[in-house]
């Protein structure tokens, strides 16, 4: 296996594609008004989608034609979007969280760096994420971009730039109308249904061989930039690496790879699920994340010292990780099925170690040159809002190196066996966030009390539900 530009293992390149559109989307291409206007008239862009994450990074927002978009109109979301369950319900005021009855409006700006088109439509489409501003147009701090967004002025004080690099795993199943079934992988070309263990398997890619090329077909035109795609160890489940760039740049390109290779799954007759753990007795899919810093001026990886030596900053970046991700692990694990994915034994990480070269740990140093010394975090699911999971990420990297936090010693064995050390449930790491008064600095104390509201609410619709555990060992023995 090889290394990338950034000293990251290499898997499946992108392919050479059989033959390329006629526009592919350059990355932050569009800059203004004017530019994007000429954009969509190249183009002949007949819809512009108007959209932006809310908390679970679902894509909320307006379609409208292209004129009315570029005529200046104000667009506007209710408060409410960014309020609700993943099921879409409003939860009862819980704590410091409350709901606004008035549900006044919130307004979209367009980002106009990420102006791209949508190539799975039929009629001539684009896209656009859109910040969520105030009535004086001010941001709204507990929206997922403006949370990333003040992590990253923190750095910025400092005189910082955090530089990161997602991998995201995700799985393809056979498509079902039936909640109650367990899910199962489809069948590849070979006509027959894909198993586990085909880790880097190239045969394991090629079962999907059309549908991997429509995700490269897509994204390319997109603008969306793929390192390297494998499979993974579970029954048809997939990585896609992204390369290393601005935190907001790769927050906006997993939001829109997420679209975009579910849209793919669906015109082969699959669907694609970024649920923490989709199979009983597989391994979870998670959204690991390589990130380093650099020196704002001098573009130098502050984590290395001039001698190539680990610097003070790395070890501090990965105290901080260690003593608060756990206590900001609800933003990277968001859901209750995403502790179902941290189970000893099943290639994830159950503890906040740290090591060397270490796939059991949950801060793993890779092997590098000193100029791209990084620590991936292997914590966060690929559930998880990929906007918040970086700032969490970051931030708590940013208090190690802030109050200059020691790390524990790196683990030279396996440490993902026996028990989990880490919060074991949702309700536990809702706890953990709201009592950690760093959190109310570096993420804002609205979007605390917005966010542990919402995945209350959301447990206590879990709780409506009888699970098949329930009617299997409860039913005739109790």
């Amino acid at each position: 296996m090889g290394l990338n530009k950034a000293g990251k293992p290499t898997g499946t390149p992108a392919k050479p594609r059989k033959g390329k559109s006629a526009h592919i989307e350059s990355k932050r291409g569009v800059k203004n008004w004017v530019e994007a206007d000429d954009w969509l008239r190249a183009r002949g862009i007949e819809d512009i989608e108007c959209i932006t994450p809310d908390l679970a990074g679902v894509p909320r927002g307006k379609m409208m034609p292209t004129s009315k978009f570029t005529s200046n109109t104000s667009l506007s979301l209710p408060s409410s979007v960014f309020k609700q369950t993943i099921s879409g319900e409003y939860p009862a005021e819980t704590g410091d969280f409350r709901y606004d009855p008035l549900d006044g409006d919130l307004k979209l700006m367009p980002d106009l760096s990420t102006l791209a088109s949508v190539p799975w439509e039929t009629d001539p489409t684009a896209q656009v994420i859109c910040d969520i501003v105030d009535k004086d147009s001010k941001p709204v701090a507990y929206t997922p971009r403006s949370v990333l967004r003040h992590v990253l002025d923190l750095y910025e004080e400092r005189g910082w730039r955090p530089v990161v690099a997602p991998e995201i795993e995700f799985y393809l199943v056979a498509q079902s109308e039936d909640p109650d079934m367990a899910l199962k992988p489809p069948r590849g070309r070979s006509g027959r249904t894909i198993v586990g263990g085909q880790s880097y398997t190239i045969a394991g890619v090629n079962e999907f061989d059309e549908l991997v090329d429509d995700i490269y077909d897509f994204s390319e035109k997109q603008g969306l930039e793929i390192d390297t795609l494998i499979h993974e160890e579970g029954p048809a489940q997939l990585e896609i690496n992204l390369r290393h760039g601005d935190p907001i740049e790769l927050a906006d390109q997993v939001f829109m790879f997420k679209r975009t290779i579910r849209e793919a799954a669906l015109n082969h007759g699959m669907y694609a699920t970024f649920m923490a753990k989709p199979m009983q007795e597989e391994a979870g899919s998670a959204m690991h994340i390589h990130q380093s810093v650099i020196d704002a001026k001098t573009g130098r990886n502050i984590f290395s010292n001039a001698d190539g030596s680990p610097s003070e900053a790395f070890y501090h970046f990965i105290g901080g990780m260690q003593h608060f991700i756990p206590k900001s692990l609800v933003m990277m694990a968001p859901y209750v099925n995403s502790y179902r994915r941290m189970t000893p034994d099943m290639s994830c990480p159950v503890n906040n170690a740290w090591g060397y070269d270490n796939r059991t740990t949950a801060f793993r140093v890779p092997s590098s040159e000193p100029v791209a010394r990084r620590v991936e975090n292997r914590l966060p699911s690929s559930d998880a809002n990929p906007y918040l999971a970086l700032a969490a990420s970051l931030a708590c990297g940013w208090i190690g190196m802030v109050n200059e936090i020691v790390p524990g010693s790196p683990a030279e064995k396996a440490v993902n066996e026996g028990s989990v050390d880490l919060p074991r449930g949702l309700l536990e790491a809702v706890s953990l966030l709201e009592s950690e008064p760093y959190f109310a600095r570096v993420f804002g104390q609205d979007f605390v009390d917005t966010y542990a509201g919402v995945k209350r609410g959301e447990f206590e619709t879990f709780m409506r539900v009888i699970s098949p555990w329930e009617r299997e060992f409860l039913l005739l023995n109790v």
